[in-house]
């Protein structure tokens, strides 16, 4: 992506976007904002407590990164509970008899050792304020983050969150109690990219246990700002919230929604210049 391919480069933004990665190791593959940050047109505040993925992000980062090497939660400290799969290394301890019923997840979620680490609270860390967009992905500690966040939720326009419809860690909160938190702040649920699925016991499809069939098990929910209360948006938060919907979450017609009130409120022109764009028109 470059600056003048985004809806963001052709938006009264006043500053560049800015978005919160907590959980910044990119295991899965690039995050939502890659291309606005390869376009100077984001900033990103990452935090990763992993001493070898907090160097790796430190030894490839751009002028427009920052990556901390703390873990977020509720300022207290916890138990971490490191897994033989990074990806399953979680605050919460693996729920050992829920997992037994899906191939694989058994060794994936052995621990191997344990070790006591201190948290930070997200609204007392400087440097996420004004923060456009929330990413987390932190294996069920989630709800912990946000229960401890009400400055910067209040503030975010895009949350990315990671979610489980069941219980892999011991006592952790699952989708309902995660949607009624941000429900709570003014978000509403755009959808779930992706959704991930398992096989359940004994059947094993092609002797892959990574194959997907009908079991939902967790997804990646992506929550905006109320699209149906535009009154509780201001005037900068408008395009900044329909860039964000396009440029990272290929949502059109949500970022031709928030144009039109902006251009409403201020005079400005922009909601038919980026529909005639999107109809291929010159404009």
């Amino acid at each position: 992506m470059n600056p003048t391919s985004t809806l963001a480069a052709r938006l009264p933004l006043g500053r560049r976007l800015k978005a919160v990665d907590i959980g910044a190791n990119p295991i899965d593959g690039e995050p939502p904002y890659a291309g606005l940050l390869r376009a100077g047109l984001l900033d990103v505040v990452g935090f990763e407590p992993n001493p070898d993925a907090h160097r790796k992000l430190l030894e490839r980062k751009g002028p427009h990164e920052t990556y901390l090497p703390l873990a977020v939660g509720d300022g207290a400290r916890h138990t971490l509970h490191i897994c033989r799969a990074p990806g399953m290394t979680s605050l919460f301890e693996p729920n050992a008899e829920f997992l037994a019923l899906f191939h694989g997840f058994p060794e994936w979620s052995r621990v191997v050792r344990t070790e006591q680490i201190d948290t930070v609270r997200l609204d007392d860390v400087p440097e996420t304020a004004g923060l456009d967009l929330l990413k987390i992905d932190i294996q069920g500690a989630e709800l912990m983050v946000f229960a401890n966040a009400p400055q910067r939720l209040d503030e975010a326009l895009v949350v990315h969150t990671e979610v489980e419809f069941q219980p892999l860690y011991r006592g952790q909160p699952l989708f309902g109690d995660v949607d009624a938190a941000l429900r709570a702040h003014g978000f509403v649920l755009h959808r779930f990219d992706p959704i991930v699925s398992r096989v359940v016991k004994p059947l094993l499809l092609g002797g892959n246990p990574y194959a997907s069939f009908k079991q939902m098990v967790w997804a990646d929910a992506i929550y905006l700002r109320d699209f149906t209360r535009l009154e509780r948006l201001d005037d900068a938060q408008l395009p900044r919230l329909a860039a964000l919907m396009h440029d990272c979450y290929d949502a059109p017609d949500l970022a031709l929604h928030f144009l039109v009130e902006f251009d409403r409120r201020t005079g400005s022109a922009h909601a038919p210049a980026f529909e005639q764009a999107l109809r291929g028109q010159p404009g």
